[in-house]
């Protein structure tokens, strides 16, 4: 495991050398702590909580598991257990357990969506599937999932095995966001122009749609419908791989962090329609300048490059109470171990400071956020030299 250490923080000093930089975000005066709320997890993904009453966290892990936290423990038990079915190859697989939401109305009708991926017997051209699925919680055991009420809403094929994005949020409308990555490889290598730009591919997208209907329908409104060789499931483009997406609590904005391929990584505010950018683009920065500008791409609010990390992680705009000097601020992280926070200034990028829980390259890698009924943020990490996962809440710092 040492090994693996040295070898993340070689890798991140190289690639920090190979890049275009610009000045390091600077350190946040906020001081903020973590509160440990377990550490018994395996590569935890994902983080979710329904709007029902008894407040419970639940957590994925890669492999294919839900579990639950309980009153601040964890409980032995899984939630949900479907790792048979769940393709995960190893340690540094972007597949797995990816996503997971709860159906706004699951207090009543018990219902909530996992997205994973799937192997396939072998099929040119497609690597795995993404599926995304509806399940339902016992009627008689709420920490208990019943594996025999499941339908499967969406499939999606997976030319190569990475850039699968992952993310479910219910959006304030009710219906199902859905982040999904470009189909891998390297450049989004897809058709002319990459599946990013194409849409007639799910691939490269954010799509909407209501699970309220079997399978699934298309909200009327949504930005593409009646358009020819355009799928109608699209609410925005143009991104390489969607790394966590989340809503503000209060204002509704759908925020997403967009893993980079070598040199940007960024944060975006999505809008409906929007095209943001891959593969013409990569952050703020051209990055293929001999396909056709699209001419209607939207900048990020932030973009880093390899000085600062190497994958995004997408966090949340917190709304909480325990923090109030970072109440507005948009909290988020890279795999590498940095946490930061965005400030709107009323400028195209925001401003970009760095949280002191920040660790060294080598220490965790940073899978994920996730925020509570009252706006709270926590931290979803795999412990590098322990060989575990964890999960921690941000606190005030002393």
């Amino acid at each position: 495991m040492k090994q693996k250490k040295l070898l993340l923080v070689i890798v991140f000093a190289l690639l920090g050398t190979i890049t275009r930089v610009k000045a390091q975000a600077s350190l946040s005066p906020v001081k903020v702590d973590l509160q440990l709320i377990s550490d018994q997890l395996s590569y935890p993904t994902a983080f979710a909580v329904p709007d029902d009453k008894f407040g419970n966290l639940f957590i994925c892990e890669q492999k294919g598991r839900i579990r639950i936290i309980k009153s601040g423990k964890l409980l032995p038990k899984p939630f949900l257990d479907f790792s048979d079915e769940v393709l995960m190859m190893g340690s540094s697989d972007e597949m797995g357990l990816l996503g997971l939401a709860f159906h706004p109305q699951y207090a009543k009708n018990g219902k909530f969506y996992v997205y994973f991926s799937k192997r396939i017997s072998k099929t040119a051209g497609i690597d795995h599937q993404s599926v995304i699925r509806e399940y339902q919680v016992s009627k008689g055991n709420s920490d208990m999932a019943d594996k025999t009420k499941s339908r499967d809403v969406l499939i999606i094929d997976e030319p190569e095995s990475n850039h699968n994005g992952g993310d479910l949020k219910f959006g304030p409308d009710g219906f199902l966001y859905i982040g999904v990555g470009d189909g891998g490889a390297y450049n989004d290598l897809h058709g002319t122009y990459g599946n990013g730009q194409n849409l007639n591919t799910l691939l490269g997208k954010i799509l909407r749609i209501d699970v309220n209907m079997v399978p699934y329908a298309i909200p009327k409104d949504n930005p593409f419908v009646g358009m020819e060789n355009t799928k109608p499931e699209i609410y925005a483009y143009g991104f390489r791989n969607p790394w966590r997406i989340s809503f503000d609590k209060i204002g509704g904005r759908l925020f997403a962090g967009d893993v980079g391929q070598k040199n940007w990584e960024e944060i975006d505010i999505v809008t409906k329609g929007g095209n943001f950018g891959w593969r013409v683009r990569e952050g703020t920065h051209v990055k293929s300048p001999s396909d056709p500008d699209p001419k209607n791409w939207i900048n990020p609010i932030a973009d880093y490059g390899r000085n600062e990390g190497i994958s995004v992680t997408g966090g949340f705009l917190y709304r909480g109470k325990q923090l109030p000097e970072l109440f507005g601020k948009y909290i988020f992280g890279d795999l590498m171990g940095t946490v930061w926070t965005l400030t709107d200034l009323n400028k195209e990028l925001w401003k970009m400071q760095k949280l002191s829980i920040s660790r060294e390259p080598g220490y965790w890698q940073i899978y994920s956020f996730g925020e509570d009924h009252n706006g709270e943020v926590y931290l979803l990490v795999n412990l590098i030299e322990e060989e575990k996962g964890a999960i921690y809440k941000i606190i005030p710092g002393s």
